[in-house]
């Protein structure tokens, strides 16, 4: 009977959503402390729980059921590692790691992102500003926030049969991730031709993780990964990720070879490297490019996409249902970029066709 106490013509007070229930897991005091502080700067989270180490993680898990988990990479006795693995097969939830910024901290946490970690955050040093403390907390917002996606068997994921392209005045494909990334782009190029045009990826992550990331690539995968270098010619077969923070890979054409471009970013804006960058500068070859977009919080790339896409380039974003973040794809389509939007299983070879189909179309040209 309450219900007919309230006037549906006038204007009601918006509902305010419940705050996303965070749990801590390291094994120092001092870290799990200033985590606590930084995240409850944002009204959006709660933090309802602490653990220093597995064994406490796991009753702290059952008795507060948060809807993320923020866990270091080293732990005492059982590893993060293992943790990580355990609970996405026992218990799956959205986890963000926190690692130290060395190279076997980045190894580690490249590692839990590969096994369904939804993103990774460094350990603070001496000192962190404000904005960066802002920014933690939104990604674990916006991780408490994602769907988790069970991981794809590997053994379904075989290489296909090489493309016959050429390298001059060829194709080129481009491709965009940010959170849940890791795992979207193994899924992707697992089913891509190992001998087909240059890729050229951007993934927002720490440098030292990039460096990580395309190593454990280069190990899983047929293909010939690396990170970009600068001016250097790009050739088939070769997968290339933006390779550090601080300068933009952009793409420029020399007598008919792609070559990637290092710019210094000194205006350092939101996204460094940036999607948008990378597809900006391909734009004016737009007939030339096969573009995607993956599962990422925020906007990045759907100018570059829209530029790309009235320039002739076949554009792919990730559904809604496949992404651990349907954000970027989401204002891509929204923006009507998108040419076709797939399943992250399906895109790796709708890039294989759209490659397939460009030289058909040089090939009718001459």
């Amino acid at each position: 009977m309450w219900l007919m106490l309230l006037d549906p013509t006038e204007p009601q007070p918006a509902m305010r959503r419940p705050a996303k229930r965070v749990a801590i897991v390291d094994d120092s005091r001092s870290i799990r402390s200033w985590l606590r502080h930084v995240l409850q700067q944002d009204k959006r989270l709660e933090v309802v729980g602490e653990a220093g180490d597995a064994e406490t993680a796991r009753k702290v898990i059952k008795e507060t059921q948060p809807d993320v988990l923020t866990l270091d990479v080293q732990m005492p006795g059982m590893s993060g590692l293992v943790f990580l693995e355990r609970l996405m097969t026992l218990h799956p939830m959205p986890v963000v790691m926190v690692s130290a910024s060395t190279s076997s901290g980045s190894d580690t946490a490249i590692q839990a992102l590969s096994l369904g970690a939804v993103d990774c955050i460094v350990k603070p040093g001496q000192s962190v500003s404000k904005l960066s403390a802002k920014d933690i907390a939104r990604r674990v917002y916006s991780a408490a926030c994602s769907q988790y996606q069970p991981l794809l068997k590997r053994s379904a994921l075989q290489p296909v049969a090489p493309l016959e392209a050429e390298e001059k005045d060829g194709a080129i494909v481009l491709i965009g991730a940010s959170t849940g990334g890791v795992t979207a782009l193994e899924t992707v190029l697992a089913t891509m031709a190992t001998d087909g045009p240059p890729t050229v990826i951007v993934q927002h992550m720490p440098a030292t993780f990039l460096i990580s990331f395309a190593k454990l690539l280069d190990r899983k995968l047929p293909h010939d990964v690396g990170l970009v270098d600068d001016r250097v010619p790009l050739r088939r077969g070769q997968v290339r990720l933006a390779p550090e923070v601080g300068r933009q890979t952009e793409l420029v054409r020399r007598n008919g070879l792609w070559q990637g471009h290092l710019r210094d970013d000194a205006e350092r804006g939101a996204h460094c490297p940036s999607v948008d960058a990378l597809f900006c500068s391909a734009a004016p070859y737009g007939h030339d490019v096969i573009a995607a977009i993956l599962t990422g919080l925020g906007r990045d790339g759907t100018e570059g996409m829209r530029l790309l896409h009235r320039s002739g380039a076949h554009t792919i974003g990730q559904d809604a249902d496949s992404s651990v973040v349907y954000g970027m794809p989401k204002a891509a389509w929204e923006a009507g970029a998108i040419v076709e939007q797939l399943p992250i299983e399906n895109i790796g070879e709708a890039i294989n066709s759209a490659v397939a189909a460009h030289h058909r179309r040089r090939s009718f040209a001459r």
